[in-house]
């Protein structure tokens, strides 16, 4: 075994490799061979360290220096003065690290802080493409304790007294799910693994496969053993090359090392697990599209009952979960339903991943002991709104989601307390909105999102949400009358109650929500034909303060139709029929005369 002085690790994650990472992996390598240091220095590229504001990043151990937002020719000072002198290079220290002492620890950053990390563990700190990186931090673990010393039963009434509940969106638990698919009768089970992730904002499944296949792969070998089934299924989505990538290699890999395929542990059960790539359709999401997907039909949801539970893949008994909730089983296995249960809350046990966007400062992948309020989430780990901002609201859940307003930011992330506020915990997306969000566009956003997305199988979804997108759409341009807002409440009501899907029985959440908090916007808009949040462009309208003009021609200039007039040094104005309300007039105005109404 080779020993270094030094582990670099440097960020491989879709956000840090789009800033080029994968450039800078391959000239740090370059460097360290050209000062002799390759015996002595280990580059390590892992998965996602979360904080995506501060990527590429990398962490030098054993100092534990945490650099941000690093640039090819950053590498270069990194190995001149940290790897050779063993000075740390203060000035490329992630922010929130510039102290006089070095720092020890990445969880000496705020942003770390207040998370507990089950699902995202190995991400960030192993190389998810080496097996044996996995293996030394216990991976693979639990399953030779499965089959070697538990009955299938036994491995199901730990997880049901874990009270792990499905971090998909639905929150069913995981357990009663595994224990339906066990008791189904089949001459042949099937156990899929739900990669398709449609939310807009959301990359915690894709960060998960992307740091940590193995322990997906190892989760779903345990939950074949549970339930009596002996092929696997990934639903991914073509879109993340890189998670399929590493899952290939991991798959390869554990199957070379006997821990896929036949008699795995000696012990008489055989597991395979194969990939299947989704093309990106939003309602794949639901699992019986997804079923009908890997069957090779268009994604479309069916009806249930049957559950597929009892008849899922080619008519036979099939479990789906999704990728967090795999990445849970290892741990929950090794360390027991006792450990699990004392994180988090009574009825919500365990963590939550969230992907944290928006108008926050510290956009990235977090992971929370349920319970945790939305106020430690968006101020202690996100760092608060950019620009002295006010908060407006958060929208959990994604589309499926609704937005939480400022009053409700000291309640616990759980799924009954979401849930009662109108909104839901769903896959985990988290976006952050401050003053100048209008909340009917909002809602319009996610309704177009939803409309668009819709497999077009039944009316409710197919026909309701084109009506309220339309009626959103009248309401925003400034056409709105007052029974448009009643017969948004009337068709959220009347979709709720009969789309055949879980994804359309939730579409007008964001409707729904934001009709009960910001009604008032929806009144501003119809009534006063005005935006307060002055972002629906058919309501704005560019005026000029005729005593605090100069006349200097600044903004005539920066018009793109010539919609101002007026001479040299008198004041001008704005022809509003001409207007296209861009903007550009008012950010080049030196004297702040040009007002927005």
């Amino acid at each position: 075994m080779d020993f270094y002085r030094s582990h670099v690790l440097i960020c491989g994650g879709t956000g840090c490799t789009s800033s080029k990472s994968d450039k800078i992996e391959e000239k740090m390598k370059e460097k360290i061979q050209e000062a002799g240091l390759d015996k002595e220095i280990m580059v390590v590229r892992t998965g996602c360290f979360g904080l995506c504001e501060a990527g590429p990043i990398i962490v030098v151990y054993p100092e534990g220096a945490f650099y941000s937002h690093i640039k090819l020719e950053d590498v270069d000072t990194i190995v001149e003065e940290h790897l050779l002198k063993g000075r740390i290079v203060k000035d490329l220290l992630y922010k929130g690290a510039q102290e006089e002492d070095i720092i020890k620890s990445v969880n000496e950053v705020n942003f770390y802080k207040k998370q507990t990390r089950v699902a995202l563990k190995n991400c960030g700190v192993i190389d998810p493409e080496d097996i044996n990186e996995y293996i030394a931090v216990d991976g693979y673990m639990a399953l030779g304790k499965v089959l070697t010393e538990m009955k299938p039963l036994e491995v199901i009434d730990v997880i049901k007294d874990s009270g792990l509940r499905g971090r998909g969106g639905g929150g069913f638990p995981t357990g009663l799910k595994w224990g339906f698919c066990a008791s189904a009768k089949g001459d042949q089970k099937y156990v899929i693994c739900n990669a398709d992730e449609g939310d807009p904002g959301a990359f915690m499944d894709r960060s998960i496969l992307e740091g940590d296949p193995h322990a997906v792969l190892e989760a779903m070998a345990i939950a074949g053993y549970a339930i009596g089934a002996d092929q696997g299924f990934i639903y991914v989505r073509a879109e993340y090359p890189i998670a399929v990538e590493r899952l290939e290699i991991a798959i390869e890999q554990a199957k070379e090392k006997g821990l896929l395929g036949e008699n795995i542990f000696s012990s008489g059960f055989n597991f395979d697990i194969e990939i299947r790539l989704g093309a990106g359709a939003f309602v794949c999401g639901e699992e019986t599209a997804l079923i009908a997907s890997i069957e090779g039909e268009r994604g479309m949801s069916r009806n249930k009952p049957p559950y597929p539970a009892n008849k899922g893949l080619w008519g036979k008994p099939t479990l789906i979960n999704n990728v967090e909730t795999y990445a849970n089983i290892p741990s929950i296995i090794n360390n027991g339903a006792k450990w699990f249960r004392s994180i988090g809350t009574e009825k919500s046990p365990g963590t939550k991943v969230f992907a944290l966007g928006g108008k926050i400062n510290n956009t990235g992948l977090v992971e929370i002991p349920m319970g945790t309020t939305l106020r430690e989430v968006i101020y202690d780990i996100g760092g608060g709104i950019p620009n002295g901002k006010k908060f407006k609201a958060v929208q959990t859940g994604g589309p499926s989601g609704g937005c939480i307003p400022a009053e409700y930011l000291d309640t616990p992330i759980d799924y009954d307390s979401l849930t009662a506020l109108g909104s839901m915990m769903g896959s985990g997306g988290m976006i952050v909105m401050d003053e100048d969000n209008c909340m009917v566009d909002i809602a319009r956003f996610f309704l177009d999102f939803t409309v668009e997305e819709s497999c077009g199988k039944c009316t409710p979804c197919r026909i309701g949400t084109k009506r309220m997108l339309e009626l959103l759409e009248k309401i925003t341009s400034g056409n709105g009358e007052l029974e448009d807002i009643d017969k948004l409440e009337k068709l959220s009501d009347s979709i709720k109650a009969s789309a055949l899907c879980g994804l359309g029985q939730t579409a007008p959440n964001p409707v729904i929500s934001t009709l009960q908090y910001f009604r008032h916007e929806y009144e501003a808009h119809v009534l006063d034909k005005k935006c307060p949040a002055g972002n629906c462009k058919d309501l704005l309208a560019y005026s000029i303060i005729e005593d605090a003009c100069k006349g200097c021609t600044l903004c005539a200039r920066a018009c793109p139709v010539d919609a101002i007039e007026g001479e040299t040094k008198k004041p001008h104005s704005i022809d509003q029929e001409k207007c296209i309300k861009c903007g550009a007039c008012m950010e080049k105005c030196p004297f702040n005369a040009i007002k927005l109404g």
